[in-house]
């Protein structure tokens, strides 16, 4: 049996606490029309492509743990509301690019500013270092949990 330290103890309950709060987040996000009822997904690939500009399928597939199959169903559901739409790919004639219509940049502003509004409430009595720190860690375990899928277990 693997010797347990408090670092790992800490560890472990910070995975199954951070869990509860992403269901608790979820949920207060649907609240506030943030999550859609295609899921948080929906807001995600809007940010993606507001940050980072037309990609393919496969491409904002690649930057998340989904399968491009997942993004492709979420895509066409944007596509029939209106948010996202195809355009040309200079790099590859029949891999299309997706980018924010007009709409989807208005829908992504009102998004914005609804969870910009529910950080500063929450945010509210919490240290900025506290903060700072949570995320330190929690970006250092997605990088360490994004290296680890990477490698095929055995």
């Amino acid at each position: 049996m693997m010797k347990r330290t408090s670092a790992g103890q800490a560890l472990e309950s910070l995975i199954f606490d951070t869990a509860a709060t992403f269901f608790l987040l979820r949920a207060r996000g649907s609240q506030l029309g943030v999550v859609t009822p295609w899921g948080a997904g929906y807001g995600g690939l809007l940010r993606s492509l507001k940050l980072d500009g037309p990609q393919t399928v496969p491409q904002l597939a690649r930057s998340r743990p989904v399968s491009r199959q997942h993004i492709q169903k979420l895509a066409n559901e944007m596509l029939e509301d209106g948010t996202i739409e195809y355009i040309d790919n200079p790099a590859h004639k029949r891999s299309k690019l997706l980018r924010l219509t007009p709409h989807g940049e208005a829908v992504f502003e009102t998004m914005s500013a609804r969870i910009t509004e529910e950080a500063e409430r929450l945010a509210d009595g919490i240290s900025t270092e506290a903060l700072e720190t949570t995320l330190h860690v929690l970006e250092t375990l997605r990088d360490r949990l994004r290296e680890n899928l990477s490698h095929e277990l055995p």
